[in-house]
């Protein structure tokens, strides 16, 4: 898996992966046009996608619902260090469901990639590279 992430304007930012490209952008009291969702905000859309994905194809494999499914992420800024935390993950089901149908939905939506990532943090390694500063004329 690959994003790339380019510079635009001010606050603003194209992600591109694969053929796909969005827009991240900061609310104007940070600076941005509000033109797009800002990084945390990407971070709680791929928590709700991964967990609506998962919950989408329990119940399509069961034949129980091909639609309908909603997630709603909620999330706290942190300190100390700064960061995102106390997330809750609300799946909303479009159908009734049997009491062990529901906890394979919850077995599922817990097989989330994303969720079992937060949950062991993966190693994250940041290089840089710079252009070379040219060398003063004499």
């Amino acid at each position: 898996m690959e994003v790339k992430i380019t510079h635009l304007d001010r606050v603003k930012f194209a992600i591109q992966s694969r053929s796909h490209t969005i827009l991240c952008d900061q609310p104007a009291e940070n600076g941005g046009e509000d033109s797009g969702m800002t990084p945390p905000e990407f971070l709680l859309a791929s928590l709700g996608s991964c967990a609506a994905f998962y919950a989408v194809q329990y119940l399509k494999t069961r034949n129980l619902a091909e639609t309908g499914v909603e997630v709603t992420v909620t999330a706290e800024k942190l300190k100390q260090p700064a960061r995102i935390g106390n997330f809750r993950v609300h799946v909303a089901c479009p159908i009734s469901l049997t009491e062990e149908q529901t906890e394979g939905l919850m077995r599922s939506v817990h097989h989330c990639l994303v969720h079992n990532t937060l949950l062991t943090p993966p190693e994250i390694v940041i290089d840089l590279s710079a252009k070379e500063i040219a060398a003063p004329h004499a």
